[in-house]
């Protein structure tokens, strides 16, 4: 049974960390239509004054987070004594899991772009408290995989036409897909069914599961003007799918480049403030009042 569409909404502009403008697509909120993933923020830009001052130190407890990178680069440190950078077509999948903090500064490239995107995916219950790691691999190590009609796939987890990704060991068994097709292009791409998915388009536009109305976005609080995406789905547009095992993509005259993500929903309760997910309130006062008393690494 193919997929439809649920909702279609555009990611909204704000700030993070110390001063760094980026779009959110979705978090904070509901999380229920997207469990197991709690947020997602695309934070490309061109002006590094925009996104220099970068994350300095935070916490992170109960969750993953995924930082995927298309131009520039991202220095990290974390308290366990790791320190790298992610570069373009990089993945660094961290499992803050007990707790972790850490710094992530964002670089330029030598035309001022620093391209990515961050996700954060919920952990189960059973595994809050796990031991924090880290998976990071290199754009080569991300296979690449062409379909029959011409779509191309970076696979970073999961499987899709015959390749696996090689992120492994998590407990909701996400899939998180680079998908390009080229104009005109018409591609299925199977999700297994009682998955939860969403699309996120970075480039180009189409028209997804044979669907070809303008969609209605709601006005948001940050107010942006155009409430109405026109019969193609284009950049900067997050695309929520109802259940079946696949979506069909037809791509514009411009081609269409798109994170595709699915994932396993825990449906447990949720207790979220900051950079902290766990799954009662008490157990986040627990965190923060580890975090004031300097205990909050001593679970490792």
């Amino acid at each position: 049974m193919q997929r439809g569409i649920v909702s279609v909404s555009k990611s909204v502009p704000t700030t993070e960390g110390a001063g760094v403008s980026l779009r959110r697509a979705f978090g904070f909120g509901k999380t229920e239509d997207y469990d197991p993933f709690l947020l997602l923020d695309d934070f490309r830009g061109d002006d590094p004054a925009a996104y220099a001052a970068g994350f300095p130190w935070h916490p992170h407890r109960g969750i993953e987070t995924i930082t995927y990178m298309l131009a520039g680069s991202v220095e990290h440190q974390d308290s366990l004594g790791n320190s790298g950078t992610i570069r373009p077509g990089e993945v660094q999948w961290m499992t803050a899991g007990s707790g972790i903090i850490h710094q992530e500064m964002p670089k330029p490239d030598d035309s001022g772009r620093m391209y990515g995107f961050q996700l954060w995916a919920n952990l189960p219950t059973a595994k809050k408290m796990t031991a924090p790691r880290y998976q990071q691999y290199g754009s080569k190590e991300i296979p690449r995989v062409q379909s029959s009609s011409g779509a191309a796939a970076r696979i970073i987890c999961g499987e899709l036409w015959g390749l696996s990704g090689p992120v492994e060991g998590i407990g909701v068994d996400p899939a998180c897909f680079d998908i390009e097709l080229p104009a005109g292009v018409s591609q299925e791409i199977p999700i297994a069914p009682g998955r939860h998915a969403f699309a996120y388009v970075i480039a180009g536009g189409g028209f997804f599961c044979g669907t070809r109305e303008p969609f209605e976005v709601p006005q948001t609080s940050a107010g942006w003007a155009d409430t109405v995406v026109e019969k193609q789905i284009v950049n900067h547009h997050l695309l929520l799918f109802s259940d079946g095992d696949a979506i069909t993509v037809q791509a514009g005259d411009e081609g269409i480049r798109f994170l595709l993500v699915s994932g396993n929903p825990l449906g447990e309760p949720v207790a979220w403030y900051g950079p902290i997910v766990m799954n009662t309130r008490e157990e986040l006062q627990t965190a923060f009042r580890e975090l004031e008393e300097g205990t909050f690494l001593d679970s490792h």
